[in-house]
């Protein structure tokens, strides 16, 4: 048992340096170890690597800054909110927190992000905001979505978990001119605080709002609250909020793990090059690629098996971990989930785009800390699965 884990290769690993590290406990010594000065530092270099005059407010997970966005949005009971059904579950439950209704539509069998015509159609007058998500680490067909919202008077919030650095038409995701973005610093994502993400604005009205909501709608945090001249002993509850603050111990992390984002996605584009070399010829569906000009996050490797590959997909993933290779499947749809199905009366003939990739696709392992050898061994393994 000892010799198989060992000989296994994980599908993701987060890469820590002793920068991480020594700042971890820097933080853990100065007694900040909840949002203080390391969060504070976060937001600002994180709204500095953007550029723009935007605003970032860290909060616990993406999944918190996306609730957060649609709830500083106005978002409410009797309102309806498109995505796609090919996506995890996050991107959709924040819509039903606040008792609106998502709307589920296809992806685009080119690019696998959100189909901009399926939103088109989906429109109605409930209609209130668009959440588009950028599928790993390939940015939606942003140009068309916006100008689609700005005709109908339609909120926008991106879905970017996948997606940092990547860019669209030239400019990184999160400099749009979407109302919200949101990040992820999950522990397999690009750049990782363990567990948190960003929420990015230029509109000073939702930064402020999602800041309130971040903290029990407090007006006051409480690094603001002991550094000022007011007393530290008064604040004023505002709203009924959430508790989705980021503790200093991630940001500490977050802090060194962001001035690595553009090498690590180096690193990543180099991997996902090595696997595109490798397995041509497969009967295989490579990942879309980023448009002309435009960067690709890398977060995932996405493939398919064709018509031609004489496995299933699942008896493909099976031999795969028979040979020590970690791979995953992103993503099960939503229109095949319980609760997203059946609340919504759900069909695989809804979303056939979704549907046949789900039933295809192997995300293979990408992480910076790959050796060419390891993107040797999972491409022998993958020929071996292959039969």
């Amino acid at each position: 048992m000892k010799n198989s884990v060992v000989n296994f290769l994980p599908f993701a690993l987060p890469e820590i340096g002793d920068e991480e590290i020594t700042e971890v406990v820097q933080a853990l010594r100065s007694g900040w170890v909840t949002t203080g000065p390391k969060a504070k530092q976060f937001e600002s270099d994180f709204a500095d690597y953007l550029g723009g005059g935007l605003e970032a407010i860290a909060v616990n997970s993406a999944t918190a800054g996306l609730h957060l966005g649609l709830e500083a949005m106005g978002i409410g009971s009797g309102d309806e909110v498109i995505t796609t059904t090919h996506t995890f579950t996050a991107t959709a439950e924040v819509i039903r927190y606040l008792g609106a209704d998502p709307v589920f539509v296809d992806v685009d069998a080119a690019t696998l992000c959100i189909d901009v015509d399926a939103v088109a159609r989906a429109i109605t007058p409930r209609t209130k905001a668009i959440i588009p998500v950028h599928f790993a680490g390939r940015s939606a067909d942003m140009t068309r979505l916006l100008a689609l919202a700005k005709q109908h008077g339609l909120k926008v919030m991106e879905d970017a978990a996948h997606a940092l650095p990547t860019t669209c038409d030239g400019r990184l995701i999160g400099t749009l001119e979407s109302d919200v973005t949101v990040f992820s610093f999950y522990a397999n994502k690009t750049i990782t605080t363990g567990e948190g993400g960003m929420l990015v604005t230029r509109d000073p009205e939702l930064a402020k709002r999602a800041r309130v909501m971040r903290l029990h709608g407090i007006n006051r945090d409480a690094f603001d609250r002991f550094t000022s001249k007011a007393p530290s002993w008064y604040y004023e509850i505002v709203a009924p909020g959430f508790k989705y603050n980021m503790t200093d111990i991630a940001a500490s992390m977050g802090i060194h793990q962001l001035k690595k984002a553009n090498a690590f996605q180096q690193k990543r584009a180099h991997i996902a090059a090595l696997y595109d070399e490798a397995l041509a010829g497969l009967p295989i569906v490579r990942p879309p690629h980023a448009a002309a000009g435009d960067v690709h996050s890398w977060h995932l490797y996405v493939t398919q098996l064709t018509d031609e590959a004489q496995v299933s997909r699942d008896v493909f993933i099976e031999r795969l971990f028979a040979q020590g290779i970690g791979c995953s499947v992103h993503y099960i749809p939503l229109h095949l989930q319980p609760y997203w199905r059946d609340t919504y009366k759900l069909t695989p003939e809804m979303f056939p785009v979704s549907q046949r990739v789900f039933e295809r696709t192997v995300s293979l392992p990408l992480y910076t800390r790959m050796s060419e050898a390891d993107v040797a061994r999972v491409v022998a393994a993958v020929k071996v699965a292959l039969g």
